[in-house]
Formats: structure tokens, sequence, C-alpha cells
């Protein structure tokens, strides 16, 4: 065999520049964290509706549906969180490669599962967006009845109650939805990820 013409793989392979010039967009992760409740997402389905409209194409990785999917075999003990948090981290790290803008918005309760996902998907490329509001808030919202579910003991580990929420330090950037209109949220949101990315 003629060793000339075996090239390595990742030789021949379209580069992240070059597909991300079709798409004319950078491929960005942003991951947005915060308490059950906090609107995370909420921001993120709005988010995406808004880039689509303005020609960025972008998905969701919602905690919730990949919970019932990929990660339906984890539960919610601190290392099936941590293996959580690296699934997805691979996952958004391949669709960011390939120039494509990924939504992440999961509780990620912990500083150390947040540097994970930050370590795996890249610094350059990795956002943590915190979104912001209060226990009681969240409580008081209980969108999905994980709250309720708590107090009847049908909830284990939930975060913020008997599980801890260690917030962002150092965010790129934290919306607080518990003084801040949904629109005015979803607006900042926008703005600062349409810059961000757009080609």
């Amino acid at each position: 065999m003629n060793q000339e013409n075996i090239h390595p793989i990742n030789d021949l392979l379209l580069k992240r520049e070059d597909k991300e010039s079709v798409l004319k967009q950078k491929g960005n992760v942003f991951w947005l964290c915060g308490l059950s409740g906090s609107g995370k997402s909420t921001l993120a389905i709005q988010l995406e509706k808004d880039l689509h409209q303005a020609g960025i194409h972008s998905l969701v990785l919602d905690g919730d549906n990949l919970r019932n999917s990929l990660n339906k075999d984890l539960g919610f003990s601190d290392n099936d969180r941590e293996e959580n948090i690296r699934r997805v981290s691979e996952m958004a790290k391949i669709l960011v490669t390939n120039g494509l803008l990924v939504i992440a918005t999961f509780i990620t309760p912990r500083k150390k599962f947040r540097e994970q996902a930050k370590e795996i998907i890249g610094g350059d490329f990795f956002h943590e967006i915190y979104i912001k509001a209060s226990l009681q808030k969240c409580e008081s919202r209980d969108i999905k009845g994980l709250y309720a579910k708590e107090i009847k003991g049908g909830v284990e580990n939930l975060t913020g109650k008997k599980s801890s929420f260690e917030e962002p330090i150092n965010p790129w950037m934290t919306i607080d939805t518990e003084f801040e209109k949904q629109t005015e949220s979803s607006q900042k949101l926008f703005d600062a990820i349409f810059n961000k990315v757009k080609i």
C-alpha cells in the first residue's frame, strides 16, 4: 500500500470555518443555568424563534427533554448530574464544531459542573448565562409543579431545597427574571447573542 495516499481523517474533513461561512454564523454554546422555575426554558424557546427570524440557525438542548431520552438512565445525585452535564457537553461540542448555535438549558447547580462543560466545549465557544430568580419566586411560579411535589416527598434532591445551587460568580451574562419582564429579558438575550454570532 502506498503510504503517501494515507491521510489522517481530520485532514480530510471540512473545517469549522468552512461550515460557518455557509451558515453565515459562528458556532457557539450559550449555557443557561439557574433554578427550576427561573425561566430558562421559556427564554430559550423564545430565543430560538427570534434567532430563526433573524436568519440564525440554532437549537435548544433542554434538560427535561434529554432526561427523557439520552439521559433517562440518570438520577439526581451529584454523580448523575455530573454525568448528565458531561454527555450534553460532548453533544454540544459536536454541534458547535459544525457551526451551529446551541442553547443549553440546564440547572447546572455546581460550579464544577459548569467548569466541566466549559472545558469540554472549549472556553472560546462556551458562554455561561445565569438566569437569576430567588427560590421564593421560583416556588411561587412552580410551572412544572416540582416544588409542590417536593413538599409531598415526591421529588428527591430538588435544587434550591435539599440540594444547593452555587451561584455563578462571573458569568458571561446575567438575566434577572425576578425583576424584568419576559419581553425585556428576551430582547436583552437576543441582542447579546446575535451580535456575538452573526457573520
